[in-house]
């Protein structure tokens, strides 16, 4: 087993586990005595700290252990999860979380981490009764006492440790090669608290070739372990494992009971068992064991009978085949894990792979419609379907649920709601809406700004809420879902909402806005997002919630995306994030105009129809409808006459509906999504480019800047004509 990889898998697991026990802490504030989400705290403390054991990681090991106690005394009811419980816990959490980025970056803490984690360990020893020491410290304590107790007997440490006799029975779990672990790095790993002096691999459960499971392990060991380490230390080898395996381990000078229930609980024959404790792994010395018997043993048998380590006659003993035959019905009824961790860059490469399979497929397609190939034109177009169907199974791949992001804004809620003094509500719908992967990682940040300013700025205080006839708790919302082939995300707020008046002023007081000019109530709202905007006369007015909101629309425009606001002043604001499904592959309609091609995304494609006949203006009535239109020949300055005959493309976004007039209709075309780049970034109406099979470029239209262009300049017209 590579370690390397194996610590990688562990970093991953201890972050998303330290999720978990953040999200169960703060479930817990709400329902203190639920017996259920305080053992999930617990099990998550003590899978990172047996992991850590694992990898040597001691100082999260030593950390963690302070808190498991803590959480096991939690378990016992000697302690309750009260309100400043879990906020110690939080910070237990952040600082377990700080240890497990070091070890991925292979750093050392820093002073100001070390401090924190000592006083943080000193608060958590109170509550558990310990004194929180490091594993070094434990370390060297142990061996200047032993040292001292050497010179003071008068023996050597190789005398001593043969005085520490310690005997380990285990059997490894069926999964444990399946789960990436090797059998032998424990063993090795032992080894390095002590002498291994025996050990006996029993492969009992092995069944025949023709049966074998190569990704199954079948091995189990019997070792006696020459140590002066403690239990603890030598149980934490096997931390990682001990939930799927048996591990039980006798210490020296153990009763003889606790050896024969040891032996009985183990799945081999009894006796077997006990003729490898006794004489394949000594646990008792060969003096012992010859001064207990004046006269020599028969047998194995006599010989664990007259040491009391059997009490039953060999005969009443189960079959060992009986007992390998119960094991493996109970093996074959576990239900193997269905997930596995794929690198986040070999998903982008496969994507890649597919958007150049697509490019090629078209390629071949067009070559075999221009070569009049009917069979070769048939044969590419199942090859277009199943490279459509590769396509769609590979996206899904990289689709993730968004609910695990909107999860963390709990503990951001909380946090700053305490800060600020306000009693807010965190509401979470949609969170089984999935989005790509890409998406979902790039969007917390804005996100982020858009809580703490709904929270700050939004939110009035309980006693401004009262006064005003409000609940004294605001209400934060969280909602996705999916629209027009893209997902939406609303903040909604149930606070003050936005100051028109306000905002108009300081847009005028900015140069944003001409003195007497006329703006509709969205465009008053929109200048939020300007640069600039945001100062710190703003931050504590109602009108300052668009502090830093440049760099949100900046982020999500990179995205692809567009943000829009609703608000009515006391009553509350909701924010609209509109973003693509995907940034890589989409099913797209393609167009032309003059000699070139255009794509628009499909999903925003409502209809298509032959441009009626009218007086030159830029809408025409759709149905009882005004629908507004742009030329795509004007818009992009096509000199030249326009066909006899043109087509209207009628698009929707966000509720909004407009047409583009374009010259021909091209049909559906799988479009593999290139990026601009940044000298072409900024041309208005263009969200990126694609490769045709003929190897030329098609401009990928961004609808939702068009359908914006062509309804303001409508409004715009409209206003126009009342003014005048």
């Amino acid at each position: 087993m590579n370690m390397d990889d194996a610590q990688q898998t562990f970093i991953i697991e201890s972050l998303e586990l330290l999720q978990q026990m953040e999200d169960a802490l703060l479930h817990i504030e709400l329902a203190p005595d639920d017996h259920d989400t305080i053992n999930a705290i617990f099990r998550a403390a003590h899978t990172i700290k047996g992991s850590a054991g694992l990898f040597g990681l001691d100082d999260i090991v030593a950390f963690t252990h302070v808190a498991e106690s803590v959480l096991d005394r939690v378990r016992d009811k000697h302690l309750h999860f009260d309100e400043e419980l879990t906020a110690l816990f939080l910070r237990v959490c952040d600082h377990i979380g700080v240890l497990v980025n070091l070890a991925a970056d292979n750093q050392q803490a820093q002073v100001s981490v070390r401090n924190n984690g000592v006083h943080l360990l000193d608060l958590l020893s109170r509550l558990s009764g310990e004194v929180p020491k490091s594993t070094q410290d434990s370390a060297n304590a142990r061996q200047s006492t032993l040292s001292s107790e050497s010179e003071r007997d008068g023996e050597s440490s190789d005398d001593r440790l043969q005085t520490h006799h310690w005997h380990i029975s285990l059997r490894l779990g069926r999964d444990l090669l399946r789960n990436g672990m090797d059998p032998l790095a424990f063993i090795r790993y032992l080894s390095t608290l002590g002498h291994i002096c025996n050990i006996v691999t029993l492969s009992d459960n092995l069944p025949s070739s023709a049966e074998i499971d190569p990704e199954s392990c079948y091995l189990g060991f019997e070792i006696g372990f020459h140590s002066n380490a403690d239990q603890a230390t030598i149980e934490g080898v096997f931390e990682f494992i001990r939930e799927d395996s048996q591990v039980h381990i006798l210490a020296p000078n153990s009763k003889t009971d606790e050896y024969r229930k040891t032996i009985q609980a183990l799945p081999q024959e009894s006796l077997r068992m006990g003729e490898i404790f006794l004489l394949r792994c000594g646990i008792h010395p060969p003096e012992e064991l010859g001064d207990s018997l004046p006269n020599p043993p028969t047998g194995p048998h006599q010989q664990l009978t007259d040491r009391g380590l059997l009490d039953q006659p060999l005969i009443d003993l189960p079959p060992i085949e009986e007992a390998l035959k119960k094991q493996l019905v109970k093996d074959s009824r576990k239900t193997e894990s269905s997930l596995i961790r794929v690198d986040a860059g070999k998903l982008d490469q496969l994507i890649n792979l597919i958007g150049e399979l697509i490019i090629a497929g078209a390629g071949a397609n067009l070559a075999a419609r221009n070569a009049g190939a009917s069979d070769l034109v048939e044969a590419t177009a199942v090859l277009a379907r199943l490279v459509e169907e590769v396509r769609d199974s590979a996206l899904t791949l990289r689709m993730v649920q968004i609910g695990s992001t909107f999860n963390r804004f709990q503990r951001v809620v909380r946090d700053v709601a305490k800060e600020l003094g306000k009693d807010i509500l965190l509401d979470i719908g949609g969170s089984e809406t999935e989005l790509d992967k890409t998406v979902v990682e790039r969007i917390g940040d804005p996100l982020t700004h858009l809580v703490r300013n709904a929270m700050d700025h939004g939110i009035e205080p309980p006693e401004v809420r009262e006064a005003r006839g409000k609940p004294a708790q605001g209400r934060l919302r969280l909602n996705a879902f999916h629209d027009a082939g893209s997902i939406v995300i609303e903040v909604a707020d149930d606070g003050g909402g936005l100051n028109k008046d306000k905002i108009l002023r300081k847009g005028i007081e900015r140069g944003l806005v001409s003195e007497g000019q006329s703006l509709a109530e969205q465009d008053i709202f929109n200048l939020i997002f300007e640069p600039g905007f945001s100062t710190a006369d703003q931050v504590s007015n109602l009108s300052g919630r668009g502090v830093g909101m440049d760099v949100v629309k900046r982020s999500i425009t990179a995205l692809r995306g567009s943000i829009g606001l609703e608000s009515v002043e006391g009553r509350g604001t909701t924010l609209r994030i509109r973003l693509p499904l995907t940034l890589a592959i989409i099913d797209g309609f393609m167009v032309g105009v003059g000699s070139a091609s255009y794509v628009l995304p499909q999903g925003m494609v409502v209809e298509c129809i032959e441009l009626p006949a009218n007086d030159g203006s830029d809408y025409f009535n759709l149905r009882g409808e005004v629908l507004p239109f742009i030329r795509l020949r004007e818009l992009f300055n096509y000199v030249g006459t326009a066909p006899r005959r043109e087509n209207v493309v009628v698009v929707q976004f966000a509720g909004q509906r407009a047409g583009l007039v374009v010259d021909r209709l091209l049909g559906e075309f799988q479009t593999v999504i290139k990026p601009l780049s940044k000298i072409f970034g900024q041309i208005g109406g263009v969200g990126g480019f694609t490769i045709l099979g003929s190897g030329e470029v098609a401009l990928i239209l961004d609808v939702p800047g068009l359908v914006k262009q062509v309804v303001d300049s409508k409004q715009r017209t409209i206003a126009d004509s009342w003014r005048s």
